[in-house]
C-alpha cells in the first residue's frame, strides 16, 4: 500500500500571500503538481491544520485541489483536524473527513462528541483519523472519551492492520522547546490503548519537519508541512521557518515496511527564511502559549 501523506496546508480564505508573504494555496498547488507522476497510490492522508484560521473557504479550496488529485487516481482522501482548524467548518465541507474519490463521505463509523474521529477501510487496511484539537491551544490532547472509543475500534483486528492519523505527534525532539511544549499532551494514554493492537503506523504533522520515532514499538512518522518547513540548523533553542512545500510517501507492504520518503517541491524560492526566532523569543512564546 502507498499513501501520500500531506499536512499543514494552512490554507487561507483567499488565494493570496499571507502576512509572511507565503501563498499557502500556491504551495499546495505546486506540491500536487510536482507529484503528478507519482504512481500506485491507494490513499491521500492529510493530518491537520488544513485551514489557517478555520475558514469554510479554505476547506473548500482543499477539497477542490486535493479532491481533483484523488479523483484522477480513484483513491480516497482522509483528513484530520489540527490546532488551526475549526470543527464546524471542517464538518460542513469535509463531513467526517473521509471522502471517496467521487467526494462522497465513506466513513464506516465516527466519534463526534465533540471531537471528530472516523474509521474507514482501504484495501483491507483500517484507517482511523483522530482529533487532537484543543480549541484555542497549540498543543493537542485526545482525551479519555475519544481514547475509549479508539479502544473499542481496535478490539477486533483489521484484515491488514490499522493506520492511525492525527495532527499532534506523540513524540518530540528534546532540542526543540516548541515541540516539547506543543505536541500531544497524553501520549502515554494513547500508548496504553494501542498496546497489543494491530496498529502498524501512526501518521502525524504539526511540527513542519520530518521526524521518526516509536510509540509502543509502533512507528510514528511526522511529515513536514506543505505551507513551509521548520529548519533547526539555528542556534540552540531557536527556530527558523523556511519556504518550500513538502510531502511524504508511506509504503506499508514489503519486507522493509513501513518505509517513508519525503518529497520537496522545486520552489525557486525554497529555503528563503519565512521567520526566525532566537532562544529568548522561543521561551517567551512557550511561556505564553504552553
Amino acid at each position: 500500500m502507498r499513501i501520500l501523506h500531506l499536512s499543514d496546508t494552512h490554507l487561507d480564505r483567499t488565494d493570496a500571500p499571507n502576512r509572511r508573504g507565503v501563498n499557502a494555496t500556491a504551495s499546495l498547488r505546486l506540491m500536487l503538481d510536482e507529484l503528478r507522476h507519482l504512481q500506485g497510490l491507494d490513499a491521500v492522508v492529510v493530518t491537520g491544520d488544513l485551514a489557517d484560521d478555520g475558514a469554510v473557504e479554505a476547506y473548500t479550496t482543499l477539497r477542490t485541489l486535493i479532491g481533483a488529485y484523488a479523483r484522477a487516481r480513484n483513491i480516497p482522501v482522509l483528513c484530520t483536524t489540527g490546532n488551526h482548524d475549526e470543527r464546524e467548518a471542517f464538518a460542513k465541507v469535509l463531513g467526517s473527513g473521509h471522502l471517496a474519490a467521487d467526494g462522497t463521505d465513506r466513513a464506516e463509523s465516527s466519534f463526534d462528541a465533540p471531537e471528530r474521529a472516523a474509521v474507514s477501510t482501504v484495501a483491507g487496511r483500517r484507517f482511523v483519523t483522530l482529533d487532537s484539537l484543543v480549541p484555542g491551544k497549540i498543543y493537542g490532547r485526545l482525551g479519555r472519551a475519544q481514547l475509549e472509543w479508539l479502544r473499542e475500534v481496535l478490539r477486533a483486528p483489521a484484515e491488514r492492520g490499522t493506520v492511525l492519523a492525527l495532527h499532534h505527534p506523540p513524540v518530540a525532539l528534546d532540542l526543540s522547546a516548541t515541540q516539547q511544549a506543543f505536541g500531544l499532551r497524553d501520549p502515554g494514554d494513547l500508548a496504553a490503548v494501542i498496546r497489543g493492537s494491530d496498529v502498524r503506523v501512526i501518521l502525524t504533522g504539526h511540527y513542519h519537519l520530518q521526524l521518526f520515532g516509536l510509540l509502543e514499538s509502533v512507528p510514528v512518522w511526522v511529515t513536514p508541512g506543505v505551507v513551509n518547513r521548520i529548519d533547526l540548523t539555528v542556534a540552540a533553542g531557536g527556530e527558523r521557518a523556511v519556504r518550500g512545500a513538502s510531502a511524504s510517501l508511506v509504503e506499508l507492504d514489503g519486507p522493509a515496511s513501513p518505509m517513508f520518503h519525503t518529497f520537496h517541491a522545486r520552489d525557486p524560492r525554497a529555503h528563503e527564511t519565512v521567520y526566525e526566532i532566537d532562544e529568548e523569543r522561543a521561551r517567551a512564546f512557550v511561556a505564553e502559549h504552553g
